[in-house]
């Protein structure tokens, strides 16, 4: 069975301003997620669902849907703020989405297949999708628990105009993830990457350190678990109480780990990472995707 894409496609960028995910970047008005999806389907992926919000579907349909008719089956999910398991209601006041675990939880009912989760504003590169691609379709039929991430080097995801987010990885001896934290300030200083911790202070790091940019591969069961991990995050109080709290992929992931449920390979990849983070990543990712096309990577019209 062939692995399917989903795409991680509600959140607004605040950093950046506006629906970034929309905005086109390739000569003929191409998204980033366009050339994920044209990466995916050559790296032998078979279906794609996005998860976007509700507000802004018909947007959504005109603009990026009916470029795929005719390329490839795709399915589109719903993040809403009251899109709770049965029992739960979303307290008075919050406007934050639940997070990007929530998110995949909204593809439970159409996925059912091996499948890879990506951001939609992150352009990861066509190595990356050749790696999860084949990890998920090389999967005996009924596999649980062996998942896999794209470990990118973070010395190839760092922006040139501030800091990023990144998930930095450790690995045991088999190549498996065995944790991963988020540092929400890296950049490279002095030539050197580097994260700011806890306590104010900067902190070396290898560039070749894998790093997690949301290119995880999961089997369907993955649901399963995150159903009952998310009913319980929301019987705690505290989740509650906090309108900003959110349930995160990396909580769910290190949960898995931790409990023995599940193993997750980290796969290398020499992809380049670029993005629009701030919008000054603007300019140079449209040169950069031009620069790809010069080199005969991409056409000039990809659909």
């Amino acid at each position: 069975m062939k692995p399917a894409l989903l795409l991680l496609a509600a959140g607004m960028g605040s950093r950046y301003g506006g629906l970034k995910q929309l905005d086109g970047l390739g000569p003929n008005g191409e998204t980033i997620m366009d050339y994920s999806i044209y990466d995916a389907i050559k790296a032998g992926f078979g279906k794609i669902v996005f998860v976007i919000r509700k507000d802004f579907e018909q947007d959504f349909r005109q603009k990026v849907l009916s470029k795929y008719e005719g390329h490839v089956p795709v399915e589109l999910c719903f993040q809403e703020l009251d899109s709770l398991p049965e029992g739960f209601t979303c307290p008075e006041g919050r406007v934050k989405p639940w997070g990007t675990n929530h998110a995949i939880l909204m593809a439970k009912d159409v996925i059912r297949e091996p499948f890879c989760v990506i951001n939609c504003d992150d352009f990861y590169n066509r190595d990356a999708f050749m790696v999860i691609g084949k990890y998920l379709a090389d999967l005996p039929d009924g596999s649980r628990g062996r998942y896999a991430m794209v470990g990118f080097r973070v010395g190839n995801t760092l922006s040139d105009n501030g800091t990023v987010s990144r998930g930095v990885c450790s690995t045991d001896a088999d190549g498996n993830l065995s944790t991963v934290v988020e540092r929400t300030q890296i950049m490279r200083i002095d030539g050197n990457v580097s994260y700011k911790d806890e306590q104010g202070a900067w902190i070396t790091l290898n560039d070749d350190t894998p790093v997690s940019m949301n290119v995880w591969g999961f089997t369907p069961d993955y649901f399963e678990y995150s159903e009952a991990a998310f009913k319980e995050f929301l019987s705690e109080p505290a989740n509650i109480a906090n309108l900003k709290s959110e349930f995160f992929i990396p909580m769910m992931v290190n949960r898995l780990i931790g409990n023995g449920t599940a193993t997750v390979k980290v796969l290398d990849t020499t992809s380049k990472w670029f993005g629009v983070t701030y919008a000054a990543d603007r300019q140079g990712v449209v040169d950069r995707i031009q620069s790809l096309i010069n080199e005969g990577v991409y056409p000039e019209k990809l659909w």
